[in-house]
C-alpha cells in the first residue's frame, strides 16, 4: 500500500466485536491476567495499551521501522534516547536544533556525566572533528530549528556507521510525508506528535521509530521503567492527525513556498530561511530528500533592532503569536525570546538566532490572506 493508504488502514483495522470502521480508545489502567505469573499481551497501561499500539504500529509503518514507542510529549521521546548513554560518554548534535533539545543535552543530561558537543551539521568535517572515542550518538534535525537549514542525511549515517555512533534524527518538521530518515540509514527517527502528526493543536505527544528490534527492545524497557507514555485519548487524536498528514503538510508547503517568494521580493525584509528558494544552500539537497518540497516551516529577517520585530510579530491577525508549530492555523514567533529562549545567549549569536529571526509555521489558511496578513504586519 502506498503512504496515504497506509496512513488511513494500518492500525485503523474496523474493531473485530463491533465492525466499528473506527476502533475503540481503551481506558483501562490494568488487565485480567490468566493466572499468576501468566502474562496477556496486556497487563498495565504504562507498559502497553491497545489504542496506543494502534497508532505506534500506524507510525512505524510510515516510516519504514521494525516498531515505533509512544511518548506523553517529543521530549521525553528524545530523554528516552539519551538514556541509552552513560556517565561519560559523549553527544554530538548540530546547531540547528530545538531550544528544549538544547536546554535538555546542556542543563539536564549533564547532570549525569553525558558531555555534549554541537557542530554544524552541514558541515561533514566539523561533525568528524567534533567525534571523541567516548561519542555515542549523533543527533540531527533537518530542516534545522530554526534556520531551517538542510542537512545531508545519508552521509550523516555513513559518518555514524564509520565511527559506530547511533544516528538520532528529529523529523518533527519534515515529517515521513516529506523525509523518512531510517530508509537513508538513520538509527532513531524523533517526532513531537504534537505538531504535523496530530496536526491541530489540540494533543501533546511524541513517538520514536527505529529499525533494529534490539534497539526498540533497550528504548521500550527505558520507557516503561520511566513511565513517559502517552495516555489513550491523546494517542487516539495522533492516530485521526495521521489519516489526513500527506494532504495537510503538501498543502501547507505550497502555500509556504508562495510565502518565502512573496517575502523573498519584499524590500521590508533582510533575508528569508527557506529551502524551497533556489538561493538556499540545501536547496538541491532538499528537493531529493524532501519529496520535491520545501517543507511548511520558513523564517526571516527584519532590518532593525529588537523593537521592530516585536512590532512585526505582535500585528499579525491570522498568524497567531505562539510557540509550537504544524496545526492548521498559522503561527508566528521571535526564536530568540520564545522557542530558543534556553540557549545561552553566546550560542544563540554564535548559531545565527539572531533578535531580528522570526519564525512561521504556515497553516491551511487561504495563502492571499496569509501574505495580506504579513504584509500588515511588516507595515507595522
Amino acid at each position: 500500500m502506498q503512504f496515504r493508504t497506509r496512513a488511513i488502514h494500518v492500525g485503523s483495522e474496523p474493531d473485530a466485536g463491533t465492525g466499528a470502521v473506527v476502533p475503540p480508545i481503551h481506558v483501562a489502567s490494568t488487565y485480567v491476567q490468566p493466572g499468576p505469573g501468566e502474562w496477556g499481551e496486556f497487563d498495565y497501561a504504562r507498559s502497553g495499551n491497545p489504542t496506543r499500539k494502534n497508532l505506534e504500529r500506524t507510525l512505524a509503518s510510515l516510516e519504514g521501522g521494525c516498531g515505533a514507542l509512544a511518548f506523553a510529549s517529543g521530549m521525553a521521546a528524545v530523554h528516552c534516547v539519551t538514556m541509552l548513554l552513560r556517565s561519560g560518554e559523549h553527544v554530538v548534535a548540530g546547531t540547528d536544533i530545538y531550544g528544549g533539545t538544547y536546554r535538555l543535552l546542556h542543563q539536564v543530561i549533564d547532570r549525569a556525566g553525558i558531555q555534549v558537543s554541537l557542530a554544524c551539521s552541514q558541515d561533514l568535517d566539523q561533525l568528524a572533528a567534533a567525534i571523541r572515542p567516548t561519542s555515542r550518538l549523533l543527533w540531527i534535525e533537518t530542516p534545522g530549528n530554526p534556520r531551517m537549514s538542510i542537512t545531508d542525511l545519508r552521509a550523516c549515517a555513513e559518518l555514524a556507521a564509520r565511527h559506530g555512533l547511533l544516528l538520532g534524527v528529529d523529523n518533527t518538521f519534515a515529517t515521513p510525508a516529506l523525509t523518512r530518515p531510517l530508509e537513508l540509514g538513520a538509527d532513531i527517527v524523533m517526532h513531537s506528535a504534537t505538531k504535523y502528526l496530530g496536526g491541530h493543536s489540540d494533543v501533546l505527544g511524541g513517538a520514536l521509530v527505529v529499525r533494529d528490534p534490539k534497539l526498540l527492545d533497550r528504548l521500550y524497557f527505558l520507557q516503561n521503567a520511566t513511565g513517559a507514555t502517552l495516555g489513550p485519548f491523546d494517542a487516539f487524536l495522533v492516530s485521526r492527525g495521521l489519516k489526513t498528514l500527506a494532504l495537510r503538510v503538501v498543502e501547507q508547503s505550497r502555500s509556504a513556498q508562495q510565502i518565502a517568494e512573496f517575502l523573498d521580493a519584499d524590500s521590508r525584509v533582510a533575508q528569508v530561511l527557506y529551502p524551497g528558494l533556489p538561493q538556499h544552500p540545501g536547496h538541491r539537497l532538499a528537493l531529493r530528500q524532501m519529496n520535491g518540497q520545501g517543507g511548511a516551516m520558513l523564517s526571516f529577517t527584519v532590518p532593525g533592532d529588537l523593537a521592530r520585530t516585536r512590532r512585526v510579530v505582535q500585528n499579525t491577525r491570522l498568524f497567531r503569536l505562539a510557540v509550537s508549530l504544524g496545526a492548521v492555523e498559522s503561527l508566528i514567533e521571535q526564536p530568540a525570546a520564545m522557542s530558543h529562549a534556553s540557549y545561552a545567549a553566546a550560542d544563540r549569536a554564535a548559531h545565527g538566532i539572531s533578535d531580528n529571526l522570526i519564525r512561521l509555521s504556515v497553516g491551511l489558511e487561504d495563502v492571499h490572506d496569509l501574505c495580506e496578513d504579513l504584509d500588515r504586519a511588516l507595515d507595522a
